[in-house]
């Protein structure tokens, strides 16, 4: 099974919000798909913020995957944070998830990215046990949030 990577266009943000909300819809987190389409014509147009691809399987679009970058003096410049990776049910468990964080990985390393950052839900444990296999470890600090209003 091949799978490749195609780099997210504006003429390509309606199929990536409607994956979005398909990957909300797992958790029951809300989404103001106006909103998420302003916002994706807005990453895309300012490449500092990162970037995004969709993960295609033997050509047919099947998930997507949002890099985006920070900046951190503790690392030494440019981080980055998958803050979203998203693979269809239907192709799941067929080893495109691993292939993708090897591309994100990558890719990574070509933008000369020092640390990798991601979340994943507490329940998710496919999703943990394939991070873990790939490298990545449970960070020793609390993460924590605050919502500017």
């Amino acid at each position: 099974m091949t799978t490749t990577y195609r780099a997210i266009g504006n003429d390509d943000v309606e199929i990536a919000v409607s994956m979005m909300r398909e990957f909300y819809a797992i958790d029951g987190y809300p989404i103001d798909e106006l909103r998420s389409t302003q916002l994706f014509h807005a990453f895309i147009a300012d490449e500092s913020l990162g970037k995004s691809w969709f993960i295609l399987s033997e050509d047919a679009i099947v998930g997507y995957v949002v890099l985006t970058f920070l900046f951190s003096f503790e690392f030494g410049g440019k981080i980055a944070f998958i803050d979203e990776l998203y693979i269809s049910a239907e192709s799941r468990g067929k080893g495109i998830g691993t292939k993708t964080v090897d591309f994100i990985k990558d890719e990574a390393a070509r933008l000369s990215v020092k640390m990798l950052y991601l979340e994943v839900e507490h329940h998710n444990h496919n999703a943990q046990k394939l991070y873990l296999a790939k490298g990545f470890e449970t960070h020793n600090r609390k993460f924590m949030q605050y919502k500017i209003k």
